[in-house]
């Protein structure tokens, strides 16, 4: 069996959500001490924080913030005698005790296609966000340069690919992609592969005006929709921050990807 803090990346690891749940006060008798943990997923518990009804009405309420993909922690207090109200039996330690329940979501993902200048400036500023991030580039000396780079809480994932339409093919349902390779073709080819992909969360193209009716053109010719080529936004980047040096157009993106990740509804199964 898993320690929680185990549990916690497994979970990460499978991309599933869960709740952790910590024993915050204890006054009186109770089965654990403050500071025990648990972690309730969706099927699976690892930990204990006592049992009986304590632990039951704990995995009820977490599971219903699993259900209805809460995103903010919540108190919760209960009374171990036999004059509280128990849905799960008694329990008669004469204590009360406190809970923090606390969302563990599944972070969103996000791919960067092409590591060059504005590339690497994004993978910065995003590298700094609780996210899965994928960079990815054709060319070796390019994904190098990423070892300079500080540390942050994103997990990353840096792969040279000839083809990275394969790597795009594997991400998950709800993926939020960016293309910005050196090679319009590749750039093509890569959003070519992200229409086939079945849930992405978004799809990002950058370019101008100019380069997009072009894509469009070339994209209604391999048989994608109106209504399909839509999924595509090209430019990105927020409008009111103009500016062409690589921080300036990362920092615009970054800020229009975030914005979008926050508001959209989050994986919880």
């Amino acid at each position: 069996m898993l320690s929680w803090i185990e549990a916690v990346t497994a979970l990460r690891n499978e991309r599933r959500a869960a709740v952790l749940v910590t024993v915050t006060a204890v006054r009186g008798h109770a089965p654990r001490e403050a500071g025990a943990k648990m972690v309730i997923a969706k099927e699976e518990i690892f930990g204990t924080i006592g049992g009986g009804n304590l632990e039951m009405a704990a995995m009820e309420r977490a599971r219903e913030m699993l259900t209805q993909g809460e995103s903010q922690p919540q108190d919760m207090s209960l009374r171990l005698n036999d004059k509280a109200p128990a849905k799960y039996g008694r329990q008669c330690c004469g204590g009360e005790v406190s809970l923090l329940l606390e969302p563990l979501p599944v972070p969103a993902t996000v791919a960067i296609f092409g590591i060059g200048n504005v590339g690497m400036e994004l993978a910065r500023i995003l590298s700094r966000h609780e996210l899965e991030l994928h960079l990815t580039d054709s060319r070796p000396e390019f994904l190098q340069s990423l070892a300079a780079m500080e540390p942050g809480v994103a997990r990353v994932h840096a792969q040279v690919a000839v083809l990275g339409e394969q790597v795009l093919s594997c991400l998950p349902e709800g993926a939020h992609v960016l293309i910005m390779t050196h090679d319009h073709a590749e750039d093509f080819h890569l959003c070519d592969a992200a229409l086939r992909h079945p849930g992405l969360g978004s799809i990002g193209l950058i370019g101008s005006k100019a380069k997009w009716a072009r894509f469009r053109k070339n994209l209604a010719a391999s048989g994608h929709g109106e209504a399909k080529i839509q999924q595509i936004q090209c430019p990105i980047g927020l409008a009111e921050v103009s500016g062409k040096q690589p921080a300036v157009i990362a920092v615009s993106v970054a800020a229009e990807l975030l914005a979008r990740i926050n508001s959209s509804p989050k994986v919880h199964a």
